[in-house]
């Protein structure tokens, strides 16, 4: 259980994108749930999630929440998998409830209503990286895992 959830190598490419990642999601929680950066603050994020976009109020706020301390999680490196898993569906009901019907594209021209799925296919191809390879170099998940591993090495080696 331990391996699957914080098992990686060191691979700096990795650790890099997974702190890119990180850093571009705690910008947009705390925009929803702060108000900071220009963001709405969480009173307004909550309206526009449960009143235009029809969601329920506890999904909104996990939602919101979730941008937030996956992003924190994703910073550091701890419990990377599950941090990037919460990025990717989060981005998934994106496209799913509001940027599909606008194509591909974001809306650099003003040409479009609203902007379409580039940006949330990005983002869901890095996550997936991190849920597949984990966190990468310069993460917590790394030295929790290693720190495990020697004391189950060290309480088989007593048993012996």
């Amino acid at each position: 259980m331990i391996e699957n959830l914080l098992g990686t190598h060191a691979d700096w490419v990795v650790g890099i994108a997974r702190i890119v990642l990180g850093i571009i999601f705690f910008g947009h929680g705390t925009q929803k749930m702060l108000g900071w950066y220009g963001g709405p603050g969480l009173a307004s994020s909550m309206r526009t999630f449960t009143e235009h976009l029809h969601l329920p109020s506890t999904l909104a706020f996990l939602v919101i929440a979730g941008e937030l301390f996956s992003g924190i999680g994703l910073i550091v490196g701890l419990f990377s998998r599950i941090a990037a898993l919460v990025i990717a569906l989060t981005m998934v009901g994106a496209i799913a409830t509001v940027h599909f019907r606008f194509g591909l594209f974001l809306n650099w021209f003003g040409s479009q209503e609203g902007h379409g799925i580039e940006y949330h296919l990005l983002a869901i191809t890095l996550a997936l990286v991190v849920v597949v390879k984990g966190a990468g170099a310069f993460s917590l998940d790394r030295l929790v895992h290693e720190h495990v591993s020697g004391l189950e090495q060290s309480v088989a080696g007593k048993r012996q």
